[in-house]
C-alpha cells in the first residue's frame, strides 16, 4: 500500500504562492521565462520550505523560522549610499529596480530585468537541486538587477559596488557577472536596509571568471533588524584564475547565505573569509559548497564568528574532491567566540574526498575571550565594554587585513568596529 503524505503550507509559505499570483502580471518575462517561474513555484508549493529533515537545512528549520513575507514589492523610498571606498564606480538597485541609465567605464552593464524580458535569462533561472529554496524563491520573484560583463584584460583602478538598497517589501535580484581572461577587478556586493518597513530579501550572484583572471568579490550585508536575507552566490572558477571571496554578515534577523563554487580550471587559487557578527535574536546560516573538480588547485577557507545576546549560527562547509583532482590542497577553519551563554553555533565541516593524492583538512573552534586578556586591558584602565569590542575586533581584523586594498581593509574595518560599539 502506497501513502502519500501533504504538503500541509505554512501561514507564510501561503503568503509565498499568494503573493506570486498577486505579482504575477507586473512580473518581467518571456513565456519562457514565465514557464521556469511556475515550474518552480509549483516544486516549492509541492515540497514545501525545507525543514530539519532535509541535510543541508538541518540547523535552518526554514519551513518553521520564516514567518513574515510581505505580499508585495514595498512602497519605500530609497537614495544611493555613499560607496563603501571611495572613488568607487556606483551601480544602484533601489527597492529591487536597476538605474536604467546605469555605465561603468570598461564594462559592458545592461539590465537584468530586460534579459527576462527577452527570454535569455530563462537559463539561469534553474535550481541548483532539489534542496535549492533560496533559488527557486528568487526566481520565481526576480524583477531586475544587472548583467555585467568585464572583456578580456580589462584592468579596474577602483572597486565597482552594487549597493542592493530598500526600505521593506518583497525585493529579488540577480547579478550575472562575467571576468573575462587577464582581469583585474573588485566588484563589492553590499545589502543594506533603510528604516523602513521588515522585507523578505533574495539575490542571486553568478559569476564566470576567466583564464588568469584576478578577482575580489566582497559581499557586505546589512539588512535590518527584522527582514530575512537569502543571499546565493555561485562561481565558475577558470585556468589559473584567483579568487579572493570575502562576505561580511552584520544584519538580518533570519539569514541564509549559499556559497557554491566550482573550481574548474587547473592552477586556479581560491580564498574564501568570513565574518559573521550576530546579536539580539537572529539566526545567520553560512552554507559553502566547494568542489574541486581538476587538478593542481588550491583554496583555503577561513571564518570568524562572534555571537551575543540569544543569537545563533551555522556554518557549513563541504569540500568535494572529484576523482580526477589531484594535487588539490584545500583547507576550511571556522572559529567561533560566544559572547553569551545563550548564545548558539553550529559548525558542520565536511570533505568528501575521490583522489588518493591530495592535502585537505578542516578544523573548528569554539570558545569566549581570555578572561586575562580581557583583565590586562581593564587593568590599564579601559572600561569592560570597550576591553571587550578591542578584543573581538582584533579576533576579525586578522582575515580582513588579508586584503590587499588599504582603503579597503579600512572601510570595512570601519563596518564591523562600528557594529561592534552597538553590541559589545
Amino acid at each position: 500500500m502506497n501513502i502519500q503524505t501533504t504538503n500541509r503550507l505554512t501561514a507564510a509559505e501561503t503568503a509565498l504562492i499568494e503573493a506570486y499570483n498577486d505579482q504575477l502580471g507586473d512580473l518581467p518575462g518571456d513565456g519562457e521565462v514565465f514557464a521556469v517561474r511556475d515550474r518552480l513555484l509549483d516544486e516549492l508549493k509541492t515540497a514545501g520550505l525545507p525543514t530539519r529533515r532535509v541535510e543541508a537545512w538541518h540547523y535552518t528549520d526554514f519551513k518553521n523560522l520564516l514567518r513574515l513575507v510581505p505580499s508585495d514589492i514595498g512602497k519605500g523610498l530609497v537614495e544611493a549610499l555613499p560607496p563603501t571606498v571611495e572613488g568607487s564606480s556606483v551601480l544602484t538597485v533601489l527597492q529591487g529596480r536597476a538605474n536604467e541609465k546605469a555605465t561603468v567605464k570598461n564594462l559592458t552593464v545592461g539590465r537584468y530585468a530586460d534579459s527576462l524580458v527577452n527570454g535569455t535569462a530563462a537559463a539561469g533561472l534553474e535550481a541548483l537541486g532539489k534542496d535549492d529554496a533560496v533559488g527557486r524563491i528568487n526566481a520565481s520573484f526576480v524583477r531586475d538587477g544587472y548583467v555585467i560583463d568585464l572583456p578580456d584584460g580589462t584592468e579596474l583602478e577602483a572597486p565597482v559596488e552594487v549597493q542592493f538598497v530598500h526600505a521593506g517589501g518583497q525585493i529579488h535580484s540577480r547579478l550575472p557577472v562575467n571576468f573575462g581572461a587577464d582581469v583585474k577587478a573588485t566588484l563589492i556586493e553590499r545589502h543594506q536596509a533603510v528604516e523602513g518597513a521588515a522585507a523578505l530579501v533574495s539575490s542571486v550572484s553568478e559569476v564566470r571568471i576567466g583564464e588568469r583572471a584576478d578577482v575580489t568579490w566582497i559581499i557586505l550585508q546589512e539588512q535590518g533588524s527584522e527582514d530575512t536575507h537569502l543571499g546565493q552566490i555561485r562561481v565558475d572558477l577558470g585556468t589559473d584564475a584567483r579568487l579572493r571571496l570575502f562576505v561580511i554578515n552584520a544584519g538580518g534577523k533570519l539569514v541564509r547565505q549559499e556559497l557554491h563554487v566550482k573550481v574548474t580550471g587547473e592552477g586556479a587559487d581560491l580564498k574564501i573569509r568570513g565574518v559573521n557578527l550576530l546579536g539580539g535574536d537572529t539566526h545567520t546560516d553560512v552554507t559553502l559548497v566547494l568542489g574541486h573538480d581538476v587538478p593542481h588547485t588550491g583554496s583555503t577557507e577561513i571564518v570568524r564568528n562572534v555571537v551575543f545576546d540569544r543569537a545563533r549560527g551555522v556554518f557549513q562547509g563541504m569540500i568535494r574532491v572529484a576523482p580526477d583532482a589531484q594535487k588539490t590542497d584545500a583547507r576550511m577553519a571556522c572559529n567561533t567566540l560566544l559572547m553569551s551563554d545563550d548564545a548558539e553555533f553550529s559548525v558542520k565541516p565536511e570533505l568528501e574526498i575521490f583522489a588518493d593524492d591530495v592535502q585537505c583538512g578542516h578544523g573548528a573552534t569554539v570558545a569566549d575571550i581570555d578572561g586575562n586578556h580581557l583583565y590586562y586591558l581593564m587593568a590599564r584602565g579601559i572600561p569592560k565594554n570597550k576591553a571587550r569590542a578591542m578584543l573581538v575586533n582584533a579576533f576579525v581584523a586578522e582575515i580582513v587585513e588579508e586584503l590587499e586594498d588599504e582603503a579597503l581593509v579600512e572601510a570595512l574595518e570601519g563596518v564591523i568596529s562600528e557594529w561592534l560599539e552597538k553590541h559589545a
